[in-house]
């Protein structure tokens, strides 16, 4: 049977910065990373927004040069799957049927696009923005015509993707099936600014929208059909509502999880030198007083891949990275450090309507999170307070004339 001493399981964020990180560390064994994709490791935030909008060649996407990874004696396996996990053999089975032996193992694999249930989900025209293959239909049918999107969910991905169809000169309905977008990692402030945003640049924008299916005609997607009977003629869907983490493997080796892979402070799962990283693993977070949480973000990946690369090298470090996340719309760049689930006020500094402000985000009288719009001195200055988690008093957080670092 094939071995390395460590095989990582991923080749996105988390699974490169892992095999940066071991070597960084002075990690002298064999490393073995396995790709579903068949291209080395990229990054994925400027798909939804560089990447589709041509303005980034894919090229400049590589998280390293191809010569890094041979330069670094760190093995790829592109175009392979892990479909299966001995734990007491310590191996993993591709879906080629070949195995390999492991000395520790880091599941680095993120997870699936979650995908519609409805009927017409599975038309021509569908997608999903998760890959780059994914993309590159989307750019394909608009090289072929396609003018009218549907987007559905009004997430990052969402409102990312629809700024982009907006630029490239598309009509674009976006749906949101709760109240307002963002609703699940923002403030009402937020939601309302982007909301109105969209709108102005010709986006129709529905929120409380439920997508009843999908119509179709010779396989393609010709339209969505919501639950009141409207019917919008689509060219193409985009559908971003969330991932499905990618554990099975795990969970059927017995691993302890279920919406993701537990890990403890040092990314360890409950299976012996199996270690998990990034968007599939779930952990006590401080910064959400102890709840188990996954975090789906670059920052996260990277941070939990240098954790377990520690602990591989005998040198263990805790897990305690503050979480921060950003989004690229039109022109507006919104910074986001902590995590505002949870608040109970939110205190807005400075007016939306200059397109530069900021949301301080507080639990129990503390800062837990800020949003910054165009506002990068509150960004960098805020993190402190959340670090800290300060208590400021409201009034004095919404006075934009008072910098944030003089209220740490």
């Amino acid at each position: 049977m094939d071995r390395a001493d460590v095989v990582i399981v991923g080749a996105g964020h988390g699974g490169a910065q892992a095999a940066m990180a071991l070597r960084q560390n002075g990690f002298a064994g064999s490393i073995r990373m396995i790709g579903r994709e068949s291209e080395p490791p990229y990054e994925r935030p400027p798909l939804s927004k560089e990447y589709l909008a041509r303005d980034k060649p894919f090229e400049r996407l590589y998280i390293r040069p191809l010569q890094f990874w041979a330069d670094k004696h760190i093995d790829m396996m592109l175009g392979r799957e892990v479909l299966s996990l001995d734990a007491g053999a310590k191996s993993v089975t591709l879906d080629d049927g070949s195995a390999i032996a492991y000395g520790s193992l880091i599941w680095a694999t993120g997870g699936d696009p979650r995908r519609l249930t409805c009927a017409g989900a599975d038309l021509a025209g569908v997608h999903a923005v998760r890959t780059r293959a994914d993309v590159d239909q989307i750019m394909h049918e608009l090289d072929a015509g396609a003018r009218r999107a549907v987007v559905i969910g009004g997430g990052y991905i969402g409102l990312e993707a629809t700024a982009v169809l907006i630029k490239l000169g598309c009509e674009v309905t976006l749906l949101e099936a709760l109240p307002r977008v963002l609703a699940r990692v923002a403030g009402e402030p937020l939601s309302a600014f982007f909301e109105a945003e969209h709108r102005a640049h010709g986006v129709d924008l529905r929120t409380g929208a439920m997508v009843d299916y999908l119509v179709g005609a010779d396989g393609k997607v010709t339209g969505v059909q919501l639950a009141d009977a409207t019917v919008l003629p689509a060219d193409l869907v985009i559908v971003g509502i969330g991932i499905v983490p990618a554990v099975a493997p795990l969970l059927a080796a017995g691993a302890e999880g279920g919406n993701g892979v537990m890990v403890d402070a040092f990314c360890r799962t409950s299976l012996p030198d199996v270690y998990a990283i990034g968007d599939c693993a779930a952990h006590a977070s401080a910064f959400a007083e102890g709840a188990v949480i996954r975090l789906e973000s670059v920052q996260n990946a990277n941070d939990m891949a240098t954790t377990a690369a520690k602990a591989i090298c005998g040198a263990p470090v805790a897990y305690h990275a503050t979480p921060w996340f950003w989004s690229n719309q039109y022109d507006l760049k919104l910074q986001t450090v902590g995590l505002s689930t949870g608040h109970d006020a939110a205190v807005l500094r400075g007016d939306p309507a200059t397109r530069s402000f900021s949301v301080i985000y507080l639990k129990a009288g503390k800062v837990i999170a800020l949003d910054c719009v165009n506002m990068v001195k509150d960004y960098v200055q805020g993190r402190k307070l959340v670090e800290t988690g300060a208590q400021i008093a409201p009034a004095l957080l919404a006075d934009a004339a008072v910098p944030l670092k003089e209220m740490a």
